[in-house]
């Protein structure tokens, strides 16, 4: 059966060409069998996989052939499957497959329906080759195949430019991650001579010691790519624009599974990020850096899939802070929960925009609690796993890496206040969220209510999210058993009370109106603060002046530059003897008999010139 993984990733890719090829004639139902039946069969693929896997966990190394070979340097196109692997195709597979049913219904009036199931199903072959690549050159691969599939599909209404740039943004802005990663690459190439990650890190471990420069500089590199992929600061501006694209794509792409890149990145290269502590000092400042920045600006927005976004970025800054103290295992954990409650919330928004004329915005909604329960349902449990209630997915996973963040040596009480800070206003914005949107009076009717197609995945996903913290997920033998202790039984109680005082205080403020704070909101500290929050923290108006600006004036001052007039010559001279042939197309019989003769005189008096014995 493990000598079949590479089917998982062939399915999906073979159905992507097949629909390309298609050019949209194939009948919808066709389409929607392809699509969605590639990605079910590579999820039923994994599940079989995952089950001998668990009854057997041996590592599985598969190389189907060389993919180059200069010198020394012969990289495969290879596999590498372990419980790591086994988790991330899981995850790909499974909730790619929810997305892709949910599409169907979402998708079925859009007249570009085929080419929309073409590129998810290229990018869930990108992404599972990018979690089972056993090198890093193939990983790399399905590194930029998923930023690729990523600019398709949020620009994916192109009609409109605002799309365009969207897409735009998303992709400069990840490629300037992307650069440092391959910079890393090439370092380690160079000093270990290999990509194969496990002999990778092998060697770093055997020629360099702990806190090295090499190491760090290495760790460094890798960790620039992961931020533009995952979108953590101060690469993270691109996300929130991302949300354009259609909704199942934000579901799946951000913040299901590519913006997760990054933090399996991290962790599939732990045994390097050992070597270099300052390295992972700096994973966990960025993250809960950009955690606590996502947070703030998740509570200032009126955009569903914006709050939703910004969540989705505090969320991975947990992951990144659970990587950087050591907690590689909690990391995953909640990458994985992650993906099920965030999956269902924006699939939800989805069944909510594409049941109230495309509205975004949440104080336009109000009162869908009985208009649409399927939905109302899927929002009340999935912003209670977002918020880590008690005994939700995301209460077991985010309380493990609040409890390994403050065990943490010298600053772990700190990263975990500030883990705390994060969780009070994650409670805080997603309650707003329901209140707003489910509760008080209806301001926009839908006009129908979630099918079958849409209401299932939901439902599914809705089980996910209060059973998956429950799930064993096999990576004992990948990471490094952790040697901390149990906190005291304090920090666990406090942890455990933070999301529900966040949940009272969004009871207080958005739905009963008994905590009134108005006048804080509406004073001149208030307002600034307001607008500060609400434009992500001035960040995108920083880069603007800083960079976007100066490029286009630059641009501006080269469209006159010297060298551009050398081929204008060139162009102006061409343009004027296309002009005097033009003329000679006069359309009379006479001139081109006339011209044919003279043509004929002149080349014969050349070729006697040239050749006078021939006379």
């Amino acid at each position: 059966m493990r000598e079949l993984i590479w089917l998982i990733p062939l399915i999906p890719l073979l159905s992507s060409v097949t629909l390309m090829l298609s050019s949209g004639k194939f009948p919808r139902l066709l389409i929607g069998l392809l699509g969605v039946g590639s990605v079910g069969s590579a999820a039923l693929l994994t599940l079989a996989l995952g089950l001998d896997f668990m009854a057997n966990p041996e590592v599985l190394q598969l190389t189907l052939w060389t993919w180059m070979q200069v010198g020394s340097f012969a990289p495969g196109v290879a596999f590498y499957f372990d419980g790591l692997t086994l988790v991330m195709m899981s995850v790909i597979t499974g909730v790619g497959f929810l997305i892709h049913l949910f599409s169907t219904e979402f998708m079925e009036d859009d007249v570009s329906y085929a080419r929309y199931f073409a590129y998810l199903n290229m990018f869930v072959a990108a992404m599972l080759v990018l979690v089972m690549a056993d090198n890093l050159l193939l990983l790399y691969l399905g590194w930029e195949g998923v930023g690729v599939c990523s600019y398709l599909l949020v620009g994916f209404w192109y009609q409109n430019s605002a799309n365009g740039q969207a897409a735009r943004k998303a992709f400069i802005v990840t490629r300037i991650g992307d650069t440092a990663m391959a910079l890393g690459l090439l370092l380690l190439f160079t000093e270990l001579g290999t990509l194969n990650i496990q002999s990778m890190v092998g060697a770093a471990n055997e020629s360099w010691q702990v806190g090295d420069t090499l190491p760090l500089i290495a760790c460094l590199l890798l960790l620039g790519g992961a931020v533009g992929k995952s979108a953590q600061l101060p690469l993270h501006t691109w996300l929130p624009d991302a949300m354009a694209g259609p909704t199942p794509v934000s579901a799946l792409i951000h913040a299901a599974t590519m913006v997760t890149a990054g933090v399996y990145l991290i962790a599939r290269t732990h045994g390097l990020f050992l070597l270099a502590p300052t390295a992972m000092l700096v994973v966990a400042i960025i993250g809960i850096t950009t955690s606590l920045i996502a947070a703030f600006t998740a509570l200032m927005q009126s955009d569903i899939k914006r709050i939703l976004a910004y969540s989705t970025i505090s969320q991975i800054g947990y992951m990144f802070l659970a990587l950087g103290v050591g907690a590689w295992t909690a990391g995953i954990f909640h990458l994985m929960t992650h993906a099920f409650f965030k999956a269902l919330l924006f699939l939800g928004s989805g069944a909510i925009i594409h049941c109230l004329h495309h509205e975004h915005n949440i104080f336009k909604m109000g009162g869908l609690r009985s208009k649409m329960p399927v939905t109302f349902w899927s929002f009340m449990i999935g912003s209670a796993a977002l918020a880590a209630l008690p005994m939700t997915s995301g209460f077991f996973s985010k309380d493990q890496i609040l409890l390994e963040a403050y065990q943490f040596p010298d600053i772990g009480p700190w990263l975990w206040f500030a883990g705390l800070c994060g969780a009070l206003l994650t409670a805080m914005y997603s309650f707003r969220l329901v209140f707003v949107v489910f509760f008080g009076q209806v301001k926009t009717k839908p006009d129908k209510d979630t099918g079958w197609r849409m209401a299932l995945p939901l439902s599914v996903l809705c089980g996910l999210s209060l059973v998956g913290g429950y799930f064993i997920i096999p990576v004992e033998s990948v990471f490094p058993m952790s040697t901390g202790t149990h906190p005291a039984h304090w920090v666990e109680y406090v942890s455990i009370s933070v999301p529900l005082v966040g949940l009272l205080l969004a009871y207080l403020i958005f739905q009963s109106g008994q905590l009134r704070v108005d006048g804080l909101v509406n004073s001149a500290i208030g307002k600034i603060m307001r607008q500060f929050w609400l434009s992500g923290w001035g960040i995108d108006w920083l880069y603007e002046r800083l960079f976007v600006r100066p490029y286009y004036a630059f641009a501006s001052l080269l469209k006159a530059e010297p060298v551009d007039a050398v081929y204008g010559l060139v162009v102006t001279f061409n343009e004027a003897l296309n002009g005097w042939l033009s003329q000679s197309q006069t359309g009379r019989m006479r001139w081109y008999i006339t011209s044919m003769v003279a043509g004929l005189v002149v080349l014969v008096a050349v070729a006697l010139q040239l050749s006078p014995e021939a006379i």
